[in-house]
């Protein structure tokens, strides 16, 4: 083939000349140049983790950089050299995985805390119990290793037998309720756990709002307790989730008779021997509080 004159001439003067001013050429590559390393190279997990919301923002050309992993794992360069070596990167199992997670979800509040909340982190339970950090199911919801509820009920037996065996029990699983719509699972040890209405009441009255006051006259049972005085709050075998099987009887636990008769002035006139005052809410209809009855008649 014959080659250009103007290519020709081009050719002469970069033997003669070298390059023009200001392009520089490409050294040439060295023979013994070893390509970098990606974890995901090696470890299925660092390839799925391109979906993940721990890498959302740092995939680089449809993958996630060494850093992504090393943030968690600490430098891989000695367990790249050593062939794989698992000794030579942090792993994260148990607390000290849970640890690794703390440094970034480590924020308390007045009821939050994840450090000393009922899921408390130790080597049983932590962190990796319920989340799957590299690969969720497709779909999970903050990276839960199985949906909520059923979650809760590997551990919770009683209460996940009470929804599921009870006649009267919140219908969890259905319309969006899950255990996580009352119970803050990052919560502290106790009723501490429990969430609140945003304006502080509590969690019950989120659904449950023409039971909210304030009231000119509160039955004393929710101004001393909770809506757990008188209700089961999972389930029951007692209409309206009661915790017994009469009325009378729930109600005879605060209000205790005198002689057989109950009243709060005396002289006292419900006298329980008769049917037509076996049944306290008959006539106290207001049993959560009224703003017209002081003995919530009305």
């Amino acid at each position: 083939m014959t080659m250009r004159p103007y290519v020709y001439v081009g050719a002469v003067l970069l033997l003669l000349f070298g390059l023009p001013s200001g392009i520089v050429a490409s050294p040439p590559e060295s023979a013994d140049a070893q390509p970098t390393v990606s974890c995901s190279d090696c470890h299925e997990q660092a390839a799925a983790f391109t979906g993940n919301p721990h890498a959302r923002g740092k995939v680089e050309n449809g993958q996630v950089p060494n850093a992504v992993c090393e943030s968690c794992h600490g430098s891989g360069a000695a367990h790249i050299e050593a062939g794989g070596d698992k000794t030579m990167i942090q792993g994260l199992a148990g607390a000290k995985g849970a640890d690794a997670c703390l440094t970034c979800h480590a924020r308390p509040d007045g009821k939050t805390t994840h450090r000393g909340s009922a899921h408390a982190n130790t080597d049983e339970v932590n962190c990796k119990t319920c989340h799957a950090i590299h690969t969720a199911p497709r779909g999970a919801d903050k990276l839960l290793v199985k949906p909520a509820t059923e979650l809760c009920a590997t551990c919770h037996l009683g209460a996940a037998a009470s929804f599921r065996d009870k006649p009267y029990a919140h219908r969890i699983g259905r319309g969006g309720m899950e255990c996580s719509t009352c119970h803050n699972p990052h919560g502290r040890v106790g009723k501490d756990n429990l969430r609140e209405t945003r304006a502080g009441e509590v969690i019950c009255l989120s659904c449950h709002t023409d039971k909210r006051g304030p009231f000119a006259f509160e039955h004393g049972a929710q101004s001393q307790g909770d809506c757990t005085t008188c209700h089961e709050p999972h389930g029951s075998n007692n209409p309206k989730q009661l915790k017994r099987a009469r009325v009378m009887e729930l109600c005879s636990e605060c209000h205790s008779p005198t002689g057989g008769t109950y009243g709060s002035q005396p002289p006292s006139f419900h006298n329980t021997g008769f049917a037509r005052y076996q049944n306290c809410t008959s006539c106290h209809t207001a049993v959560h509080g009224s703003n017209r009855s002081p003995a919530l008649l009305k």
